[in-house]
């Protein structure tokens, strides 16, 4: 199943709203995302009618993660985005294999499992352990030359990242030290 971009940036913004501390603007989310400025803004009102973000007008305004928004699941904010249409349309135009087709109940199955496990990922999750300081560093200039960089935080080049704690996968810790 390929989620459509608007959903993949939707949960992306959500993962840094949810990481970042303090209240952001759009501007430093399209930026530390590397995401077009108008779509993140017209994504950030979707998630905010979701109850995922928060948002306040004004000079002193921004967007801060919802304080419920966390409990919501990785399935909910899909089904938001990419609505509950099947995989194929099987109508538009007609198939002729539709009266004996086992293919369209099938997906439909599929889609199901797709987001029941997804249903089990709330978004707290997504930025919990050493996920959030990585979300975090998106975007941010690497550490002084010299100085080692926080655990998460790209280190500048020659500069191993600081070690990241015990029980963190391999796979975590090595994202943590790469500049990818």
């Amino acid at each position: 199943m390929r989620l459509n971009r608007s959903t993949d940036m939707a949960l992306r913004i959500a993962m840094a709203a949810a990481a970042t501390p303090r209240r952001t603007t759009v501007e430093e989310l399209a930026g530390q995302l590397a995401l077009p400025r108008n779509h993140v803004a017209k994504l950030v009102q979707r998630l905010q009618r979701l109850g995922v973000l928060v948002t306040v007008r004004g000079r002193a305004g921004g967007v801060t993660f919802a304080e419920g928004g966390g409990r919501l699941t990785v399935g909910q904010v899909v089904r938001a985005f990419e609505g509950e249409d099947e995989v194929v349309d099987c109508e538009a135009p007609p198939c002729p294999l539709r009266a004996a087709c086992w293919l369209r109940a099938e997906l439909r199955r599929a889609r199901q499992a797709f987001l029941a496990v997804l249903d089990g990922v709330r978004l707290d999750d997504l930025v919990a352990g050493p996920a959030g300081p990585i979300v975090l560093a998106l975007g941010a200039p690497p550490a002084a030359p010299g100085v080692p960089a926080a655990p998460g935080v790209p280190a500048a080049p020659g500069v191993p990242a600081a070690p990241v704690g015990p029980g963190v996968p391999a796979t975590c810790a090595a994202a943590a030290g790469s500049e990818g």
